[in-house]
């Protein structure tokens, strides 16, 4: 008789236990179904606000040919140069065209006076300018016709050239500084020059006012 009693004891027992265990998962699927209705919830509301989208339209791949070096003009340069070794003599003599003052101003014909005595109290704001100090003759001649055609391809009109003052040639004298002169005035589109002001170069350098 005891032993009925103890086996049914444990299968009450065991009945419990088993109780326990589907209330337990009916809970965890109870709370499975919360979170999975909470998730399409969340997920409804992010699409209600964002709305329809569509994918990013990737523009196609272009390559880019860059354009080629226009050719340099070698035989066009080569001409200039010689024309203006022609038209610039260094034999001119630009003496009897000078002002016979300190400042050796020149005007060309048809140009008043005035306009040198505005250069060389410094009236005009200097555009531009050339150094040519430490070249030779023939460099310097050079730089200076490549440096009148910019400026009138430019519309520069008012522009200071550096000679320099001759203290490192071999006599000690202004070679370029007497060239120079010679040089512009021979220059149709040099309509002016004046000794520079001692804040711009003083004696060695000049103040040139050009065409339009």
């Amino acid at each position: 008789m005891s032993s009925l009693l103890k086996n049914f004891a444990d299968l009450k027992q065991l009945g419990q236990q088993l109780k326990l265990q589907e209330e337990a998962r009916a809970r965890a699927e109870i709370e499975r179904l919360k979170i999975e209705k909470q998730v399409k919830l969340e997920a409804n509301i992010f699409r209600a606000s964002v709305g329809n989208i569509s994918p990013l339209k990737i523009p196609e791949k272009h390559s880019h040919i860059k354009p080629r070096p226009e050719p340099l003009p070698f035989q066009h340069l080569a001409d200039e140069r010689a024309a203006l070794q022609e038209s610039l003599s260094d034999e001119f003599n630009a003496d009897s065209l000078l002002e016979t003052d300190d400042n050796l101003s020149y005007t060309r014909q048809g140009i008043g006076i005035d306009v040198a005595k505005k250069l060389r109290k410094g009236n005009w704001v200097i555009q531009a300018e050339l150094d040519l100090h430490g070249l030779r003759r023939d460099q310097a001649r050079d730089s200076l016709g490549e440096f009148l055609r910019k400026c009138g391809r430019n519309g520069t009109r008012c522009v200071r050239i550096i000679h320099g003052k001759g203290l490192g040639s071999i006599n000690k004298e202004p070679v370029l500084k007497n060239k120079v002169r010679n040089w512009l005035i021979q220059k149709n589109e040099v309509l002016a020059f004046s000794q520079a002001t001692a804040a711009d170069g003083g004696s060695g350098a000049l103040i040139v006012l050009l065409k339009g």
